[in-house]
């Protein structure tokens, strides 16, 4: 369909869609059920490293929980930590490797027992006493210490833990969690995750999920634990710390957890609590809200420069919100990506798009809703606008390489393509597509070529050719529906 929908046409149609297919279309299985299918071996590393990263991750196995205990001293910078690793093996195991920074490892064992420990190109190999059956089960246990320190990439700059003026924050991709704790940092190895960090008394230390106790540690110290309990990509793992306003609320019977550094004004709070109402929005479009918890954490570190959706509590840039800015647009995306990139993750970073462009596309939608310019009216800006000149239309988003993952094109090419097939198939197809991307793939991971072929089962018609013209092609296709 080609045209201009009205200021509120295309949220109207949403909603009508969502009434026409609600009888066709049954809910997503329980969070519970999809944990126990990905249990039980639904999801495995790729029989291939990321031809993207192809020194991140590693074969053989599948972990299923880390249990994380860090400690971390603002003043030393010093980290001792521990992580526990419940693994199954894939195939016959004589050693395991994680991927690690820097540190340095004190001892390992398997199920007990003293394993050896070897490092290399940002890896640990831990050696058991004895080979690991396919088809096992088994338990890593890694202590560890010494100053983390982040990693950095040419066109993605610096990523990881990162030492502020009076405490710490981990965050970035694709690589982070590796800076501070042995890990599978792949996005195909997802797991769940039970975190305690422990820092000098009066700093906050937040992490993923629900709060699950603060409690005195040492004398001066204090603990504080959260629990991730769906399956969770490492890059979506987060800790920080330092002085922070913490609020806790309760919204849809889950708690809305919002930190704001102190040296950020208070309407900045005021902001993030909105998370919640915004994603009871998104929900009446992508599905149920996939998480047990909500809020956000605003940094006051200009150093980073983005933001970025760690599961269930979003990481911002102060410079969303500083000089009175509205910050609804960058929450929006953030809480798009709990669905898209979080809920379903990609099986290869080749598939970037389908996080970021869902995401971008969320915003649209969102604005439209909001009284702003509608989803039709923001393609057509950028139908006439970007041009060749930034290389927006030769860089293909379905495989823009690793120096341009998080290029323009990935996201607003990968929300043009979300919109063409709308104009294609229709809104109710198109609700209906989206929908069951979330109930089929839910705490899996998934590829471009899943989303085509459920997108063609919906709509019932060949959409190869306009994913390949929008996601592959390195110049401007057809105007959608000429």
């Amino acid at each position: 369909m080609r045209g201009r929908w009205g200021r509120h046409g295309l949220v109207a149609g949403l909603l009508t869609a969502l009434a026409v297919i609600a009888g066709c279309t049954s809910p997503p299985p329980s969070a519970p059920e999809r944990a126990d299918e990905w249990r039980q071996g639904k999801v495995r590393t790729p029989a291939t490293l990321d031809p993207y990263f192809p020194d991140l991750g590693n074969h053989g196995y599948q972990v299923e929980h880390y249990q994380l205990a860090v400690t971390y001293d603002p003043a030393s910078k010093q980290l001792t930590g521990q992580v526990v690793a419940q693994v199954e093996a894939l195939t016959r195991l004589e050693s395991v490797r994680f991927d690690l920074v820097g540190l340095t490892v004190t001892s390992a064992t398997v199920d007990g027992m003293a394993a050896g420990v070897d490092r290399g190109d940002d890896k640990l190999i831990v050696t058991p006493a004895d080979p690991i059956a396919a088809g096992a089960t088994f338990t890593v246990t890694v202590d560890y210490q010494g100053i983390p320190e982040p990693v950095s990439h040419p066109g993605l700059g610096d990523n990881g833990f990162q030492p502020t003026s009076e405490g710490a924050f981990a965050i970035g991709e694709p690589r982070s969690a590796s800076t501070w704790f042995p890990v599978n940092e792949h996005p195909s190895d997802k797991a769940t995750y039970t975190i305690e960090l422990t820092v000098p008394e009066g700093l906050a230390a937040i992490s993923n999920g629900v709060p699950a106790g603060r409690e005195p540690a040492a004398p001066g110290w204090t603990r504080w634990r959260w629990e991730e309990r769906h399956p969770m990509a490492s890059y979506l793992v987060t800790a920080v710390i330092g002085d922070y306003r913490v609020t806790t609320r309760e919204h849809a019977d889950r708690p809305l957890v919002v930190a704001v550094h102190s040296d950020l004004p208070t309407r900045i709070d005021q902001q993030l609590l909105r998370s919640g109402q915004i994603a009871d929005v998104l929900a009446e479009w992508f599905g149920p809200y996939p998480f047990d918890a909500y809020g956000g954490v605003v940094l006051a570190d200009p150093r980073v420069g983005f933001a970025l959706e760690t599961q269930s509590r979003p990481v911002y840039s102060p410079a969303f919100f500083i000089a009175g800015q509205d910050g609804t647009g960058v929450i929006v995306h953030e809480l798009a990506h709990q669905w898209f990139g979080n809920c379903v993750s990609i099986t290869s970073w080749r598939d970037i798009w389908l996080n970021e462009g869902f995401a971008t596309y969320a915003e649209w939608l969102f604005e439209e809703f909001d009284g702003g310019d509608t989803a039709q009216e923001t393609f057509d800006l950028y139908w006439e606008g970007p041009g060749g000149a930034d290389r927006f239309w030769t860089t293909p988003p379905g495989d823009p390489g690793a120096g341009r993952l998080f290029h323009s094109a990935v996201y607003v090419r990968g929300a043009m393509t979300l919109h063409a097939l709308r104009v294609t198939v229709g809104d109710e197809a198109f609700l209906e597509i989206l929908r069951s991307w979330v109930a089929r793939y839910a705490y899996r991971n998934a590829t471009t070529d899943d989303f085509v072929a459920l997108a063609e089962q919906v709509a019932g018609r060949p959409l190869r050719e306009l994913f390949d013209a929008w996601l592959y092609a390195d110049q401007r296709p057809t105007y959608p529906g000429r």
